[in-house]
């Protein structure tokens, strides 16, 4: 079963009957059979010039959990960090795998091109899909930085395809192959 990590408290909670904030979602849809511990992934980034800031109390030896399904990451301590959630074709949030899986799906057959049955093709063999949510009143360019480094490290470790909300999917080189923009809300 997978292990919950601990997620650093947010210290801007929405006042009670406040409008929930706007966030953005962007995903890595990967056909490798198990999300890399991540360790691997602070590796990475701190190997392209990141400080990724973990919540306090995190116990190191997580970072070498391989059933792990989400965290939070700092990318700057006056910024709003970026959860990570990693959704499984299998376990407890299979549910939630089953229905992404199926309305990507749904979505790109509406498109008749070849990267449209390329990244239909992917989704359809997606093992597990990276998720990350940023506020999106809060997050900066180092943000999305630091952002595209976790979906990079994924899409290349992992046989991923990037999708972003109100984008589409992307190539590995960053070419958005698939515009999605128009569909969603």
């Amino acid at each position: 079963m997978a292990k919950e990590l601990p997620i650093l408290p947010s210290n801007a909670q929405p006042a009670e009957g406040t409008a929930p904030e706007a966030v953005i979602y962007s995903r890595v849809f990967c056909k490798n059979e198990n999300a890399p511990p991540l360790r691997l992934l602070m590796e990475f980034l701190k190997s392209r010039g990141q400080s990724p800031i973990l919540p306090p109390d995190m116990d190191d030896s997580m970072l070498d959990e391989w059933a792990w399904v989400q965290v939070i990451l700092g990318y700057a301590r006056d910024r709003k960090p970026i959860q990570v959630f990693c959704i499984r074709d299998r376990g407890t949030y299979q549910d939630l795998f089953e229905q992404e899986q199926k309305q990507f799906r749904e979505d790109l057959s509406s498109h008749d091109d070849l990267e449209a049955s390329l990244a239909q093709e992917h989704v359809t063999r997606a093992r597990f899909i990276l998720t990350t949510r940023m506020v999106e009143a809060d997050i900066t360019e180092e943000g999305y930085d630091f952002n595209g480094w976790i979906l990079e490290f994924f899409q290349e470790h992992c046989n991923g395809i990037v999708q972003i909300d109100r984008q589409g999917f992307f190539s590995p080189k960053g070419e958005l192959i698939v515009d999605l923009s128009l569909q969603e809300e």
